[in-house]
C-alpha cells in the first residue's frame, strides 16, 4: 500500500496553497480531486495583503501578478444613488507588504498554483478521485477512493489528511461533524460578463446598492470582466432569473446587450456556517468544508487559506520531529474565532446591503467632513492557542520587515519560527536558535519599542507566537518557548 505524508482532498486554492507550503518543506503529498481539470469559470474574484503574502512564500506572486488587479475599494449605495458607507482602500503598501486589497480571477491562480506544483518531484495529483472512505488509526490515516472514470478502486495511507473539499464536504461527513447556521441564508445569482469595448461609466471600483427592494452588488474585476449580483426573491422563478431577457433587463442602468458577453451566470445560497469540529485525529477539514460567509466582504477564500496557513506550518513540524496532538488542537482554537468574527462582520454587511442593518458593520467607522460614513478593514487576532493570553502581542499579524542587505525577512522564516532580538539582549543560548538582531532589520528596533518588546518569536505564518517585556529575564523566556524555536 503506497504511502504519503500528507493528503489533500481538494485541489481548489485552499487545496492547492496547502499543497505548496507542505511540498516546499520537502514532504510527500498527495491531492485527490473530483474533477478532471479546474474549473475555468470565474468564482472568487478577491483577495488582501495577507493572502498575497502567503503567495510570496509560495514564490507565485512574480507571474501571478500579471494577472491581478489593485481593488480600491467599495462603496455602499442608496436607493436614491448617494453614498452612505464608504470602505476605502488606499494604493499603499500594507505591514504585509502589499497592496490592502486585489481583483482577479480564479482560474488564473489555480493555473499558478498547479504550475508551481509540477515543480515538486513529491507532489503526485490524481485527478477524476472520489473519495468513499477515510478512516483514522494511531500513526496513519487510510483513505479509500476511485477513478471515476475507470472506475478502480485504490487505498493509500497517509501520515496526515486534510480535506479542503468544499461546501459538501466529504471529509466533514467522515469525521462526523455538523454546520451550526449562524443566520444569514439568501439566494442571489451572479451573472460575470466580458465587455466587448471599453466601458467608462461603469465604476471603476466594487458598489455594494443598499436597497430593501433590489439589493445589488458590482464588481469591477481583471481586465474586461465585470460581475453582477443581486438578491432573489422567495417568489421568484430561479429558471426565469437565469433567463438571458431577465438579466439584460436587469442590466439596462448599465450595460447594452450587444456592449457584452455572458461568461457565467448561476444562482448561489449565501450562507453563514461554522463546523463545530476542524479535526478528528489525523483528519482535518480547511476551507468551505469549515466555514461559510456571504460574499459581501470578499473573504470567503482568503479565510481558507489563513486556515492552511496556520495548520501547514503545524504539520511539519509534526511530521519533522513527532506527532504532538497539543499543537494540532491549535489549528482549530486559534482560527475559529478570527474566521468568526469575519463571517458576523460579512453577516452585517448582508444586512446593510438588504437595508435593514445598522451602519455598525465593524468597530472601525468614522464620520468623513461631508457626512459619510467611512469603514475600514478588519484585522482579528488568532483565537486562544500557542502563546500566553496575557502577552499583548501575541496573535497579531507581524510586519514584513527588510533587512540592511536589502532582502524581506520573510525570505528568512518561510519554514521555520525565528527569534528577533534587541541590542539589549545578551548571546547566551542564541547560536542554536534562528535569530536575527535588531540593528541588521530596518525599522524592527522602532517596532520593538512600540511593541514594548525586547524580543520576538514570530512563526513560519508570520504571526507573534510570544514577546518579552522590557523588564522581564530573556532566558527563561527562551527555555519556555524553546519547544517551538528549535
Amino acid at each position: 500500500m503506497k504511502e504519503y505524508d500528507v493528503t489533500i482532498i481538494g485541489l481548489g486554492p485552499t487545496g492547492g496553497t496547502l499543497a505548496n507550503l507542505i511540498a516546499l518543506q520537502g514532504f510527500s503529498v498527495l491531492i485527490l480531486e473530483r474533477e478532471k481539470s479546474f474549473y475555468p469559470l470565474p468564482r472568487a474574484v478577491h483577495f488582501d495583503d495577507e493572502i498575497m503574502r502567503i503567495f510570496q512564500t509560495i514564490g507565485i506572486t512574480k507571474d501571478f501578478l500579471k494577472h491581478t488587479i489593485i481593488n480600491k475599494g467599495t462603496k455602499f449605495v442608496n436607493s436614491k444613488g448617494k453614498v452612505v458607507l464608504d470602505w476605502p482602500r488606499p494604493r499603499s503598501l500594507t505591514e504585509n507588504g502589499w497592496y490592502p486589497s486585489y481583483r482577479f480571477n480564479q482560474p488564473d491562480l489555480e493555473k499558478q498554483l498547479r504550475k508551481k506544483l509540477k515543480k515538486y518531484k513529491k507532489v503526485e495529483i490524481k485527478q477524476n478521485s472520489e473519495v468513499s472512505k477515510i478512516k483514522n488509526f494511531k500513526d496513519y490515516v487510510k483513505i479509500k477512493f476511485k477513478n471515476v472514470i475507470i472506475n478502480n478502486p485504490e487505498e493509500i495511507k497517509s501520515k496526515y489528511v486534510i480535506g479542503c473539499d468544499g461546501a459538501n464536504s466529504i471529509t466533514r461527513s467522515q469525521i462526523n461533524t455538523k454546520m451550526d447556521n449562524l443566520g444569514f441564508t439568501q439566494k442571489w445569482a451572479v451573472v460575470d460578463l466580458i465587455l466587448k469595448k471599453e466601458k467608462k461609466n461603469l465604476p471603476d471600483r466594487t458598489i455594494q446598492y443598499s436597497n430593501s427592494k433590489q439589493p445589488a452588488t458590482y464588481c469591477r474585476n481583471v481586465g474586461k470582466r465585470r460581475r453582477w449580483e443581486f438578491a432573489i426573491k422567495k417568489n421568484q422563478s430561479e429558471k426565469k432569473i437565469l433567463s438571458n431577457f431577465y438579466i439584460w433587463n436587469f442590466l439596462k442602468p448599465w450595460l447594452k446587450k450587444n456592449e457584452a458577453l455572458i461568461e457565467r451566470k448561476t444562482i448561489y445560497t449565501f450562507k453563514s456556517a461554522i463546523s463545530r469540529k476542524w479535526k478528528k485525529g489525523r483528519i482535518f477539514i480547511a476551507g468551505d468544508a469549515a466555514h461559510l460567509m456571504p460574499p459581501f466582504m470578499g473573504q470567503g477564500m482568503c479565510a481558507g487559506i489563513r486556515d492552511v496557513s496556520n495548520l501547514a506550518w503545524k504539520i511539519a513540524k509534526c511530521l519533522r520531529s513527532n506527532h504532538n496532538e497539543k499543537l494540532l488542537k491549535t489549528y482549530q482554537s486559534e482560527r475559529f474565532s478570527n474566521v468568526k468574527e469575519y463571517v458576523e462582520t460579512t453577516m452585517r454587511m448582508g444586512e446593510f446591503v438588504n437595508a435593514v442593518g445598522s451602519y455598525k458593520i465593524t468597530d472601525n467607522i468614522s464620520s468623513t467632513n461631508d457626512g459619510t460614513k467611512s469603514m475600514q478593514s478588519i484585522k482579528p487576532k488568532l483565537g486562544k492557542g500557542l502563546g500566553q493570553k496575557t502577552d499583548k502581542n501575541r496573535g497579531k499579524i507581524f510586519p514584513q520587515f527588510k533587512t540592511k542587505n536589502g532582502y524581506h525577512l520573510d525570505e528568512k522564516f518561510s519554514k521555520e519560527p525565528i527569534l528577533l532580538y534587541s541590542s539589549k539582549v545578551k548571546k547566551n543560548m542564541l547560536n542554536k536558535i534562528n535569530s536575527i538582531k535588531s540593528n541588521k532589520v530596518k525599522g524592527l528596533s522602532i517596532y520593538l519599542k512600540k511593541s514594548n518588546s525586547k524580543a520576538l518569536i514570530v512563526r513560519p505564518d508570520r504571526f507573534i507566537l510570544a514577546s518579552l517585556q522590557l523588564n522581564k529575564n530573556f532566558d527563561n523566556f527562551l527555555k519556555k518557548n524553546i519547544n517551538i524555536l528549535i
